[in-house]
């Protein structure tokens, strides 16, 4: 059975929104290999519409250069993509979910029973939640940076509550805490 991990790069302050903006300064050696061990365990990819129709642009026409061992595997493994106002996907191997909230769950149920490793996600603070209230995320990943970024999305901006507990920490020498948490 496959587990829904979700993955962020997360300001102290709770803001996951373009990370390419403060995130860069603390990337070394220590985080890309807690990236790198994230992807190899990945097997499926599901995402937003956002996210998607980024991805789905850029992915496909960049499997040259530094870019090539991702593009390869992105654009290779099975997608699902959470959306009720796409009406189709067209990047190789993806699934469009769209529906009833009821059944889109159940669906990803299905997904996740019938697949093994890891099905990745990150860039939705919007269905992380979404998972959490379904009860459909099995781990939440955050690469914690030590700044303070003032304004932008939050991964938790509503009020509902969300009680995880701790399943790893890792400190980082750039100050970075590398921490996975799952429902409690």
């Amino acid at each position: 059975m496959a587990k829904i991990v979700s993955n962020f790069f997360i300001s102290l302050d709770g803001v996951v929104e373009r990370p390419d903006q403060w995130h860069f300064p603390y990337f070394d050696d220590e985080m890309g290999a807690a990236v790198g061990r994230g992807v190899e365990a990945t097997t499926a990819f599901l995402m937003g519409r956002r996210q998607y129709q980024e991805w789905a642009e850029y992915w496909p026409n960049h499997s040259g250069g530094e870019d090539a061992g991702f593009a390869t595997f992105i654009n290779s493994i099975p997608k699902y993509v959470l959306s009720n106002t796409l009406t189709e996907a067209t990047w190789q191997n993806t699934t469009l979910l769209s529906g009833d909230p009821s059944q889109v769950a159940a669906l990803l149920r299905e997904i996740k029973e019938q697949a093994d490793g890891e099905i990745a996600m990150s860039g939705s603070a919007t269905t992380v939640r979404w998972l959490l209230a379904n009860g459909l995320l099995d781990e939440l990943r955050l690469l914690v940076h030590p700044i303070a970024v003032g304004q932008g999305q939050r991964l938790f901006e509503e009020t509902s509550t969300y009680p995880l507990r701790l399943v790893s920490q890792e400190t980082f020498k750039s100050g970075v805490l590398n921490l996975t948490y799952a429902p409690a």
